[in-house]
């Protein structure tokens, strides 16, 4: 916190004496030497969480951890490692902190949660509150993707529309509990989000130990310092010796974070990125980000919108995880930063995999486009080529079903070959018992029109 005061337990969320947000520390003597024991899950880490008696759970953390060698060849980096957190409950990282923070409503007997969310949390939190009896309000802003508003909405949240960007429904979100006294939900102030998703860093260790870097997406900044407490805390209390250096991710369209680390004065004002995910004008938790990239040793990096949406196709077409364009901006950075000389090509990267990509509005619109473009394309190339193939003389079907590869029923050829006809551009007849098909003289000047285009393109 902000004044360096000491509190008791149990958990608040703001410093009754600077109005500062708390943090929570672990007790280091109390845990040295700890033996972790049962099943490999998010409530494994149960002594390294702020205490609660009550546990929500649906089956969260635990999850993937991949060797990616196809991106790693791609990339130059000869060992790239991905955290999956899309295998979570609701496809999302953010499923531990909804674990803590319901778990920690159960035990104050609170019945109503307010959260303030541009999408994943709010789909999370509205998830376990459906499943242990609690109402769940989100806050969301006008620019959300539609995936994970349709989890909120099937979840049975209240959904509240409130500002532009999260960072507004932030406020509206603090207005809401001052006056209702509801359960503050929200990840930029509640600190048991930090506490929750620091069990990614200690899954990590226990999957694989310390990479040389650990590559995460920034918002409001708070998951990057979620990840460098949890390493530090494995140092402090034994486990491991190393700790990684951290390089913090944002889009160039909204970089806040990154311009503070680089001392730019570029502001804030109209800006936009489609990685929704990260879209935050006025980051709450800047300088724990700050603290967690400085005092690592790390880095801050920006990537363009169209650098996260290549990685993003990289990344299922070379892995296959289809991963949200907020987290795909790690692959995109680390590309970056190699081609920088920032990262080494013999250095151990992680990557952090936050969210589906399934959840992400633009990246499906935006693929839907591609496939409708695709079937298009080869509809069109199908046809140039029965143009090009009777140009040479008349065929009939079956044979030119052949000429074509065999790579399409001859019903799919026949329907070609009807609708080419309707439109003038070949005639048939039929000779021998065979119908044969010949272009006309539209036929060959749509030909030479193609041909003409091509020498263009």
């Amino acid at each position: 916190m902000d004044c360096g005061a000491i509190l008791d337990y149990p958990p608040v969320i703001k410093c009754p004496k600077c109005g500062g947000l708390v943090e929570y520390r672990v007790d280091i003597e109390r845990l040295k030497g700890i033996d972790l024991s049962g099943e490999f899950s998010f409530w494994r880490y149960r002594p390294l969480l702020p205490e609660v008696k009550n546990v929500a759970s649906m089956e969260e953390g635990g999850t993937p951890f991949y060797r990616a060698e196809r991106l790693s060849k791609e990339l130059g980096i000869s060992a790239l490692y991905l955290k999956d957190e899309t295998r979570n409950p609701t496809n999302s990282f953010r499923d531990r902190a909804a674990a803590l923070l319901v778990s920690n409503i159960l035990d104050l007997k609170m019945k109503a949660a307010v959260c303030a969310t541009n999408g994943n949390m709010g789909a999370s939190l509205s998830a376990y509150c459906a499943k242990y009896g609690i109402v769940c309000h989100a806050i969301i802003p006008r620019i959300v993707d539609m995936g994970k508003l349709a989890q909120m909405l099937v979840y049975d949240a209240i959904i509240e529309e409130h500002g532009e960007t999260v960072d507004e429904s932030i406020e509206r979100a603090k207005a809401l509990v001052e006056e209702t006294g509801w359960y503050q939900a929200t990840p930029e102030l509640n600190p048991l989000v930090i506490e929750a998703q620091k069990t990614i860093a200690f899954e990590v260790i226990e999957q694989f130990g310390v990479p040389d870097w650990f590559v995460v997406s920034m918002g409001s900044g708070g998951t990057a310092y979620s990840i460098w407490k949890g390493f530090k805390e494995f140092c402090e209390i034994g486990k491991i010796d190393d700790l990684p250096r951290i390089l913090g991710v944002q889009a160039e369209g909204c970089s806040p974070i990154v311009n503070a680390y680089l001392n730019s004065d570029l502001g804030s004002e109209g800006t936009f990125t489609h990685a929704i995910g990260i879209l935050v004008k006025n980051p709450l938790q800047m300088n724990l980000a700050l603290k967690a990239i400085k005092d690592s040793d790390g880095m801050a990096i920006s990537v363009s919108d169209q650098e996260i949406f290549a990685a993003e196709q990289e990344i299922a077409r070379l892995e296959g995880i289809f991963a949200e364009p907020a987290s795909s901006g790690t692959i995109a950075a680390l590309k970056k930063a190699k081609t920088e000389s920032i990262i080494k090509g013999d250095e151990s990267v992680v990557c952090l995999i936050t969210g589906s990509g399934l959840k992400a509005t633009d990246i499906l619109q935006a693929l839907s486009k591609k496939r409708k473009s695709a079937v298009l394309g080869a509809e069109f190339s199908t046809k140039e080529k029965i143009l090009r193939l009777l140009s040479g003389g008349d065929k009939y079907g079956y044979e030119l079903w052949k000429d074509l590869g065999r790579i399409m029923t001859r019903s799919a050829v026949y329907q070609h070959l009807n609708e080419l006809c309707n439109r003038g551009l070949l005639l048939s007849y039929v000779r021998d018992g065979r119908k044969y098909f010949r272009i006309t003289d539209r036929g060959r000047r749509v030909l030479k029109a193609l041909d003409e285009i091509k020498i263009l393109l």
